[in-house]
């Protein structure tokens, strides 16, 4: 099943369980999904998004909740910070399961190996290869530092 039918699927279960806060974190993602298609129009055509783009977003989307959960719990404001970490829950149910740190080296290893890479230089080839392979599986804003680490 696509993951875009998966979060359909969710939300019509969400409105018949009367699941307030969760249909609300639903329609966050279809809204954010929806604005990809929008800014993806071109001539009037809408392309759909595919399934690696609906994980990006996803992964954007745990990103934005869990900078803003920080910044909720250092104002003081603990019940905007719950409402935020509850919606990284409900997000995190339809993105894959995290690498940990030992299968991040070995991927990081892999995708060197794949690119024949040698030096810095070669860091952009490597990675689009992890990007390609592992989209929502990790975090890249961490592995880049990582990967310039094994190839300096």
């Amino acid at each position: 099943m696509a993951l875009r039918d998966k979060l359909q699927t969710a939300l019509k279960d969400a409105m018949r369980a009367k699941a307030v806060d969760r249909l609300s974190a639903l329609r966050l993602i279809n809204a954010a999904i929806k604005d990809r298609e929008i800014a993806t129009r071109v001539d009037g055509e809408t392309t759909p998004v595919n399934d690696d783009d609906i994980l990006s977003i996803l992964g954007k989307m745990v990103k934005q909740r869990q900078e803003s959960a920080h910044a909720y719990e250092e104002g003081g404001r603990l019940e905007l910070a719950e409402k935020e970490l509850s919606e990284i829950l409900v997000i995190g149910e339809f993105l894959p399961r995290q690498l940990d740190d030992s299968e991040v080296t070995a991927a990081i290893a892999d995708a060197i190996a794949a690119c024949l890479a040698t030096s810095i230089r070669d860091m952009g080839k490597v990675m689009a290869e992890l990007k390609g392979k592992y989209t929502g599986q990790m975090d890249f804003s961490a592995v880049g530092p990582r990967v310039k680490n094994m190839l300096s």
